[in-house]
């Protein structure tokens, strides 16, 4: 019967995808309808679901960035939307227990509880348009994502109060958790690139939980410890990307079992429908914030509307607090239900952003202030005629190259506002900006450029900026790298100069051979 509901749960996820949705609302409608049809229980997936919540937080801890969260952006515009979005939603919330006594709430205090899981957005949906429309790298991606993790860390500190007993008096042993770093810095580089290493990071959040409990502490709580003591490294951030696919597909077991709390009734739908109405406030706040904290109004557009829905943990909050007996349960039908709403909404928006951007830039860009954070003010190219967009490996060796060539016409654009910084400092003409940024374009006359190199992190980023320069009628050349077939034939096909990476890289490797022999005096291979 696991196995039947496990293949509705595909079917409805793989629907939704289709339909340019996240899969999650096919995994809850999977659970309802399984529920309805009398097929299987909420014990059937309380395994795989507890797992999925533990490696959730774990790999919060292992992307938990201090230095991100100190910026008084991304804390203060999450503590002042907390402020002005909770109070909102539980006088939505208590008026609802009021008129509607399914709903009934014991105290106000658990209002309180459930406007704050609903003041968290999604993160699985950000990221997801960020890949989408190429932008991982950009400022609005991290600006988005800094302030999801700061949601998360207010989960985990509503998970800490709510535990049911005291600390015991060994709890404070793990004070001396650090100590390990070291040692579980070495495991972690030891276990390789394969199975190992997910193995380990897995073992690592299940003790890490088990540790917790043991002193009476929430397991959560340890996988989150265990993932921040190994975190912000080059090996974390392979451990993370190994173990994200294992989360969401354990994760899958607990959205399975929200359904099985029971239907949505005719109050719970309507009240699902208001707090879905609610959300229409959401970016509007977010923008308004932005903006106050010196952000131009296309990033804080691209920013807010990526935090436009409620949040999956936002669930996970609600499903504890159910267990805890804080809640009625027809409150986590409700807010499943809003939960799929709002992602129906927040899609279409996020999926036209820059297309709402461009038609409402005039209006929008009349709410920015006239003093903006420095990694906001957009740079000049001077006259150089050859640009490269994308200062990683392959964009530094492309500059090495022609630089000798090309001496002052030549200029790279850097994403990353520090690495830009640095590249600079060092003597190396390099610019911050966004290559998929219309204004960026427009200000510093791109269409003036003779070349355009672009190599930035994914195709997915290349493409976008390809669609860009068409659309800007860009008509010089642009040179753009690939890595697979498909994506060359695509290139080739809007008159781009591809540069097929896994096939190109061998004539460069050939050539940095044959110029390091040379520097070396050593003689050549006889000629056949």
């Amino acid at each position: 019967m696991e196995a039947f509901i496990l293949l509705v749960a595909f079917v409805s996820g793989l629907f939704f995808r289709q339909l340019g949705y996240p899969p999650l609302l096919g995994y809850l409608l999977s659970g309802f309808a399984a529920h309805a049809f009398g097929l299987g229980n909420i014990n059937d997936f309380q395994t795989i679901a507890d797992l999925g919540i533990l490696l959730l937080l774990f790999t919060i801890g292992l992307k938990l960035n201090l230095r991100r969260m100190r910026s008084p952006r991304t804390l203060g515009v999450t503590l002042l939307h907390t402020g002005l979005v909770v109070p909102l939603t539980a006088m939505v919330i208590v008026t609802s227990s009021l008129v509607f006594p399914l709903l009934a709430l014991d105290n106000t205090f658990d209002a309180w509880v459930l406007a704050l899981a609903l003041s968290f957005s999604s993160t699985v949906f950000a990221v997801k348009m960020f890949e989408e429309r190429g932008e991982e790298g950009s400022l609005q991606a991290e600006i988005a994502i800094g302030i999801l993790i700061f949601q998360d860390l207010l989960a985990v500190g509503y998970l800490i109060l709510s535990a049911d007993k005291l600390p015991s008096l060994w709890a404070l042993l793990l004070m001396a958790l650090p100590l390990l770093q070291p040692l579980l810095m070495r495991l972690l580089v030891a276990a390789g690139h394969d199975e190992l290493l997910i193995l380990f990071g897995i073992s690592l959040a299940l003790c890490g939980a088990e540790l917790f409990e043991l002193v009476n502490l929430k397991g959560g709580l340890g996988a989150l410890v265990f993932g921040v003591l190994i975190g912000n490294c080059n090996k974390s951030t392979e451990l993370y990307r190994g173990l994200i696919g294992f989360k969401d597909l354990f994760l899958i077991g607990f959205f399975l079992q929200i359904g099985y709390y029971g239907l949505p009734s005719g109050p719970m739908i309507l009240v699902a429908l208001v707090l879905a109405i609610l959300i229409f406030l959401r970016p509007l706040i977010y923008f308004f914030l932005f903006v106050a904290f010196g952000l131009r109004a296309r990033t804080a557009m691209l920013s807010g509307l990526s935090l436009f829905n409620y949040s999956e943990f936002g669930l996970i909050v609600a499903a504890l607090a159910v267990a805890n007996h804080q809640l009625p349960s027809e409150w986590l039908t409700t807010l499943a239900l809003a939960l799929s709403l709002s992602f129906f909404i927040a899609t279409p928006f996020n999926t036209r952003v820059h297309s709402l951007y461009s038609r409402y830039a005039g209006f929008l860009n009349r709410f920015e202030r006239s003093e903006r954070l420095p990694e906001e003010k957009l740079p000049d190219l001077g006259d150089a005629e050859i640009i490269i967009l994308g200062m990683g490996r392959v964009g530094w060796g492309a500059y090495q190259q022609l630089r000798a060539t090309f001496g002052n016409n030549l200029i790279g654009v850097e994403v990353n506002y520090a690495k830009a910084q640095q590249l600079s400092a060092n003597g190396v003409p390099c610019i911050h900006g966004d290559g998929m940024d219309r204004d960026f374009w427009q200000r510093v006359a791109m269409h003036k450029r003779k070349l355009i190199l672009v190599s930035l992190n994914s195709f997915r980023e290349n493409m976008a900026v390809v669609r860009l320069a068409r659309q800007l009628k860009f008509a010089n050349i642009l040179a753009v790298t690939c890595r697979y077939p498909d994506e060359l034939k695509q290139l080739e096909a809007e008159g781009c100069i591809p540069f097929y990476l896994y096939q190109d890289v061998g004539n460069s490797f050939a050539e940095h051979v044959m110029e390091q022999w040379r520097q070396k005096g050593l003689s050549p291979l006889a000629r056949k």
